[in-house]
């Protein structure tokens, strides 16, 4: 079982940065990947970014813009958000996968960018 805390979330101008953080506990032997998606109102929930021996995956919509990174020594995975904009208005969530693919889930927080 992996336990997944979330913090760095809030209110933010259009054009400002937040950077969010997902610490991870528990049976973080097991950890395969770590990643951030993001849903907002009446939308399903979309990948943001994912991190992995394999390396880093980001949604076209935050490229240039987000930068997923991983403190493994800390089981720690952080997203740096710049310029962000009022369509990243979301809660995101902290994922991460085992290394036999079960998904562990934050509790989600929220990131609102006003306009």
């Amino acid at each position: 079982q992996v336990r997944l805390l979330e913090s760095g979330g809030g209110l933010v101008q259009a054009g400002g940065s937040l950077r969010l953080s997902c610490a991870a506990s528990g049976s973080v032997f097991n950890i395969n990947s770590m990643g951030w998606y993001r849903q907002a109102p009446g939308k399903q929930r979309e990948l943001v970014a994912t991190i992995s021996g394999g390396g880093r995956v980001y949604a076209d919509s935050v490229k240039g813009r987000f930068t997923i990174s991983r403190e493994i020594a800390k089981n720690t995975v952080y997203l740096q958000m710049n310029s962000l904009k009022p369509e990243d208005t979301a809660v995101y969530y902290c994922n991460v996968r085992s290394t036999l693919g079960v998904p562990y889930w934050g509790q989600g927080i929220q990131v609102t960018v006003s306009s």
